[in-house]
């Protein structure tokens, strides 16, 4: 009896020491739960925009190439051993300037028997009108035959028709003379020299070729628009009359500081390449531009209204389209998607999407999720102003 009697009150002791236990276990949990709801995720700091419709211009910048508005190629007119070269590659020359010279010997003969050719027809024309006027009174007389008479007339024609050709042909001489010197046929830039001081130049196509010199005083930019860009035109197309703006970007991405204007538009788009093939002239006084170069055509052409602006930065390309995140009333982010147009500058057209006033979260995006609580960060200087170096002097 005595050790049922410890036994039951071991057991008793036991069921209250594990209630005990339960109990504080329960309380324990009801403590935790503030501690979990107080460490909830902290909103993110995001920098927004508030977006407000707008105008903005229909631009395209588009790959040009520089040519001259006159390329000329320099060909020799007669053959001979190329004797000089008066020009350096690549130098500007002016209208008129001499550019080669051809061996002259051969065609001052030529010049030398054509005058001795005119001072014989001279000398025989001379002749025939002596005859002819001696003639003329004997024939009235009945002196000499008509027939002979006839003879001096034919003979002294036959004379001046020599006389004429012998003129043609010092002319001729002369001309083939001139050619020796080739000489610019316009101002501009100076291309390659295709032969060399001794080389034998022919007339043929493959022989006359001399150089080629490029007018680049103004210069045209020959460039294409697709026919997705000419849809966003309020006609569809351009031409020659609409009013549009052409700027040039330079390679190193500066803008060159004359306007241009457009000088042809085709009529027809190319099969081929689906594209409507233009030309824009631009002045240029200092020569920066050079044919051949290739450049960065600006057009500017109307305007589109009630478009919104937002740094690219602010724009996620998914496989289903594009998107932007948003602040709502709560200060949650929602992902809204977005119909985006062009770029202008560091910024993206947004032609659809948004509404006037919302509020566009344009950084941390990698840490955005639907639903996830933001806030708006403060201002980069306030950020940096507790960071800010002591001014010098000063602890």
């Amino acid at each position: 009896m005595p050790f049922f009697r410890l036994s039951f009150s071991y057991a008793v002791q036991r069921c209250a020491a594990l209630m005990l236990l339960a109990g504080l276990a329960a309380c324990g949990k009801d403590a935790a739960a503030p501690a979990a709801t107080a460490s909830a995720p902290a909103p993110i700091a995001v920098r927004m925009l508030t977006v407000e419709p707008r105008k903005v211009p229909i631009r395209f910048d588009i790959a040009g190439q520089i040519e001259g508005s006159k390329q000329v190629e320099v060909r020799a007119r007669v053959s001979g051993i190329l004797q000089k070269q008066f020009y350096n590659e690549g130098d500007a020359v002016k209208e008129g300037a001499p550019l080669f010279e051809i061996d002259r010997a051969p065609y001052e003969i030529a010049l030398a028997q054509a005058r001795a050719q005119l001072a014989q027809a001279t000398a025989q024309i001379d002749q025939a009108r002596r005859e002819e006027a001696r003639l003329k009174p004997l024939v009235q007389d009945r002196a000499v035959s008509r027939k002979e008479y006839d003879d001096a007339a034919s003979t002294r024609q036959l004379a001046e028709a020599t006389i004429q050709q012998a003129n043609a042909s010092i002319r001729q001489a002369e001309l083939n003379l001139s050619y020796t010197r080739v000489v610019a046929p316009l101002a501009g830039i100076t291309g390659r020299a295709e032969h060399s001081i001794g080389t034998l130049i022919t007339t043929d196509a493959n022989g006359s070729l001399l150089t080629t010199i490029n007018q680049v005083t103004p210069v045209w930019v020959r460039f294409s628009l697709a026919e997705a860009d000419l849809a966003k035109l309020p006609d569809g197309r351009l031409n020659r009359s609409t009013p549009v703006a052409i700027e040039l970007l330079l390679p190193d991405g500066s803008p060159y500081p004359l306007k241009g204007r457009l000088n042809f538009a085709a009529t027809a788009i190319d099969t081929r390449l689906g594209t409507q093939q233009l030309r824009a002239e631009f002045d240029n006084p200092r020569q920066l531009l050079l044919p051949g170069q290739f450049v960065t055509v600006r057009i500017t052409a109307g305007e589109r209204d009630k478009v919104f602006l937002v740094p690219q930065a602010a724009v996620v390309q998914t496989e289903k389209g594009n998107l932007v995140f948003t602040v709502d009333a709560d200060g949650k982010a929602q992902a809204r998607p977005v119909k985006t147009g062009d770029w202008i500058g560091r910024d993206w057209t947004i032609l659809s999407g948004l509404n006037a006033g919302d509020k566009v979260v344009v950084d941390n995006l990698l840490k955005l999720q639907p639903g996830v609580a933001v806030t708006e960060a403060p201002p980069a200087a306030a950020q940096a102003a507790p960071n800010a170096p002591p001014a010098p002097g000063k602890k």
